[in-house]
């Protein structure tokens, strides 16, 4: 049987005088890397700066989060998207809109979006196998737990390959998490290209395998001409 799927989401916009940023991509695409350079750009530019990370590392939901992606703890791959969620909604609550209220500047390593990659694959698999209408049902319905979130003024999606994302991370000392590896990061990309060519107002694609210095200024020329309010 046929069906044809489609939805309209409406995000809720940046209400507040500070400006909302998030960072997108998989785990060594250099999201840290352009988020801290990026602080550094406003302070110069005499803002203040709050810079944060999502999932947080907030007890209790967000120690719980971590612990599983470290593999200390074992959760079905599906419930970690409504950990995500709760996270996430303390995060926006408790920091987020407060620092906005402010005036001052957000810059998140992650956002609500990457539910949406990382939450594709959690829940049907092998997302380079999947139809379109499967996709958009699964992101509908991850979408769904974040309708009342504020959508970041400007999100960049920092895209590079699986094979040059765990060549990065294999010269990190940490240890290796739950999704850092070669098949799901091939599939969690997958899901956040699909995500650009969904929402190409919302995302903006920057090529993260050039150099750190391309890709900052990359960044600043597409954020000056996106031009959020300042």
């Amino acid at each position: 049987m046929k069906y044809h799927v489609s939805f309209d989401i409406e995000f809720r916009k940046n209400p507040y005088k500070g400006i909302y940023i998030a960072f997108e991509g998989i785990d060594g695409a250099g999201k840290t890397t352009q988020a801290d350079i990026l602080k550094k750009y406003f302070i110069k530019k005499g803002r203040s700066v709050i810079l944060t990370k999502e999932p947080t590392q907030e007890p209790p939901i967000g120690s719980i989060v971590h612990d599983f992606l470290k593999g200390k703890i074992k959760l079905p791959a599906v419930s970690i998207q409504y950990l995500f969620a709760a996270d996430r909604e303390i995060h926006q609550k408790k920091l987020i809109e407060p620092t906005l209220q402010k005036g001052d500047v957000v810059i998140s390593d992650r956002c609500f979006w990457s539910s949406v990659a990382y939450g594709i694959l959690d829940k049907k698999g092998d997302v380079q196998k999947l139809k379109n209408t499967e996709v958009l049902l699964v992101s509908e319905s991850i979408l769904s737990m974040y309708h009342q979130f504020i959508a970041p003024d400007a999100t960049f999606y920092i895209s590079v390959s699986a094979d040059v994302a765990i060549s990065r991370i294999s010269k990190m000392t940490k240890k290796q998490e739950y999704y850092e590896t070669s098949e799901k990061l091939k599939n969690i990309k997958a899901g956040y290209d699909w995500l650009s060519k969904k929402f190409p107002d919302q995302i903006t694609v920057i090529d993260g395998e050039k150099p750190v210095e391309e890709v900052t200024a990359d960044i600043i020329g597409k954020f000056e001409a996106l031009n959020p309010k300042s």
